[in-house]
């Protein structure tokens, strides 16, 4: 299947695919623990469109040809599939970022000025960042142990690379041995409570021109898990500089506001949530809410925002992800390491310009 177009296209077209597969199966994709079935004999190819994560962050480059050229050789890169689900009914699937908080209120800003074009987004992204609105909820995760490496470590994903390989292993290992019955439930889960300017999810790095390292550098695109990326309230001033880190090679997490996860799945409900669902009325905020909507800039928040789901909003706040190993197959390659030839293309570059 070769779709040309953006990562909503591609969205499109996943949505499509494992839901067909699922349902010639017999899977109840409303259940959100119902083993999926593997897209393997369909493979997906993806040729450029205005928004290109995915090309990015599994290719490298933003071209035309060279996703044209991972067609026609037909590399096959495997990629892992996020599905979100509330109340026991299925949402959305993912494959790169799910966010709530200040991605977020970004694309629920910039849904309502589609007549400024693509620079909606930077005008959204700035307005948002001057509200600075933070949420407070309770989230809880599975971690991925079954994984190698950390969010933090310096093993970037790369063609070929290893823990993919080696996930993809221990998949079928763990699918013989259990007969795919699933024992998650028995399995530990880390519960974090906090007020929180940013909650995103990323099953890749999510790497673009503007941030060529991503929101997570060193997160692998089939290992079976999603890097959990928690940003607590802090200043302007830290989260700005948090931000300018995805810019430059410094580590974006090395704040002490930020926590990053490596997780297999995980459940997060909104402060608001958890109030409605036990009658408690915050008084407070009833008797000053309409100073609250009036200048959004005091973080009082008597609302949730949207979870941005691969540049779709999701308006349940209280959701439960899984992530699924390998899910579904892109004609790439992933992106190869050429960190060692860059010094030695530098100089004879020069060499040819003297």
């Amino acid at each position: 299947v070769v779709c040309v177009g953006g990562d909503g296209m591609f969205s499109e077209v996943m949505h499509g695919l494992i839901g067909r597969m699922q349902k010639d199966s017999g899977i109840d994709q409303n259940n959100p623990k119902a083993p999926l079935v593997h897209t393997c004999t369909l493979v997906v190819g993806v040729i450029l469109g205005s928004t290109d994560c995915i090309c990015y962050s599994t290719v490298g480059i933003s071209d035309p040809v060279t996703s044209a050229l991972h067609i026609i050789i037909g590399d096959c890169q495997p990629l892992d599939v996020s599905s979100v689900h509330h109340n026991n009914t299925f949402l959305k699937y993912y494959v790169s970022l799910l966010g709530y908080g200040f991605y977020g209120d970004i694309l629920k800003d910039s849904e309502k000025k589609r007549w400024m074009g693509p620079m909606r987004y930077d005008y959204s992204g700035f307005k948002t960042f001057l509200f600075h609105h933070y949420y407070e909820g309770t989230i809880s995760f599975q971690p991925a142990k079954h994984t190698l490496g950390s969010p933090r470590d310096k093993d970037s994903c790369r063609t070929g690379c290893y823990i993919c390989k080696k996930s993809e292993q221990q998949l079928a290992e763990q699918q013989k041995e259990s007969g795919l019955k699933h024992e998650e439930d028995e399995e530990e889960w880390r519960v974090i409570k906090g007020k929180f300017l940013a909650i995103n999810a990323v099953n890749m790095s999510c790497a673009c021109p503007r941030s060529p390292k991503g929101l997570s550098p060193a997160a692998h695109l089939a290992d079976g898990s999603a890097d959990l990326i928690l940003v607590r309230k802090c200043s302007r001033f830290d989260f700005l500089r948090y931000l300018v880190r995805h810019t430059n090679q410094d580590d974006q997490f090395d704040f002490s506001f930020v926590n990053v996860y490596r997780v297999k799945s995980f459940q997060f409900t909104s402060k608001l949530s958890e109030d409605n669902e036990s009658n408690v009325m915050d008084i407070g905020k009833k008797r000053f809410g309409h100073f609250c909507r009036d200048h959004p800039s005091c973080c009082c928040n008597t609302a949730n925002t949207t979870w941005n789901c691969d540049g779709e909003t999701l308006d349940s706040s209280a959701i439960e992800v899984r992530v699924h190993c390998q899910l579904m197959k892109l004609f790439a390659r992933g992106i190869e390491e050429n960190g060692k030839d860059e010094a030695a293309y530098s100089q004879s570059s020069t060499e040819q310009l003297l």
